[in-house]
């Protein structure tokens, strides 16, 4: 079965919008954690616009059985606050490292590596993550080739980057994109890697993907799930308001 990874920087960008500790990304990470999802999955990044070094320290003590899946981009340097990918690692021995090719410019990731590229430098760090006991996955766009040489470099997974998958879906237009994520999930099945998803995926979209290439290995899925526990969870809560303020009244 697929596994889900639930993304929590969604919670740390409102929490760091006004300041404070609420919502709390940990907080939010023991709800996931309590309703069986199978994993968490951060990207912290240097400018520490979401998830920080701190928030990200504190998740392996409460992940019980359930894995922990750091993302972010292996040759962006330390600076101020933020220590590194790899240190943060060391510190906290996730199951899973995936690597992505993000920039402080980029309001989200919006595509992956390329495996046609100079692959050295992402040699030397997958080696430095394995080391550290890790399984590594690196970020790619759907329709790209040339998988084996990732497997080259010791890689364990791909990550497919589902963003043009979604936003086709939501066209109703899915056959070309979803083609895309196939050929390269065929490929690196093909060369033994193992393949992840992630990106704008959601429950109008997921089944889509799943059912077309059904040996999907996990999902990270964050931005969509925390908008529609949003909706699903307003009546609930406006509820709960409104019976305090009847009962006062009372």
């Amino acid at each position: 079965m697929t596994q889900l990874s639930v993304n929590i920087n969604k919670v740390a960008v409102l929490r760091n919008s006004r300041g404070g500790t609420e919502p709390d990304p940990l907080e939010a990470a023991r709800h996931a954690l309590a309703a069986g999802c199978h994993g968490i999955t951060v990207h912290p990044r240097p400018d520490q616009r979401h998830i920080r070094p701190a928030d990200v320290l504190a998740i392996p003590a409460i992940l019980g059985p359930a894995e922990l899946n750091i993302e972010g981009n292996p040759f962006a340097p330390a600076r101020g606050g933020y220590p590194g990918l790899l240190a943060l690692v060391r510190a906290t021995h996730p199951a899973q490292v995936t690597l992505v090719p993000d920039s402080d410019a980029q309001l989200t990731s919006d595509h992956g590596f390329d495996p046609a590229a100079d692959l050295s430098g992402l040699r030397k760090w997958a080696g430095e993550f394995k080391r550290e006991g890790c399984r590594v996955s690196v970020f790619v766009d759907a329709g790209c080739s040339g998988l084996a040489r990732l497997v080259d470099c010791g890689v364990d997974r791909v990550e497919i980057y589902t963003g043009p998958f979604a936003a086709a879906a939501a066209r109703g237009d899915v056959g070309a994109a979803l083609a895309d994520c196939l050929d390269t999930a065929s490929e690196a099945r093909a060369v033994g890697l193992e393949v992840n998803a992630g990106h704008d995926l959601s429950q109008a979209n997921l089944a889509t993907l799943l059912t077309a290439i059904p040996w999907i290995d996990e999902v990270s899925i964050g931005h969509a799930l925390f908008a529609e526990a949003l909706y699903e969870g307003l009546g609930t809560t406006i509820s709960r308001y409104l019976a305090i303020l009847a009962a006062v009244r009372s």
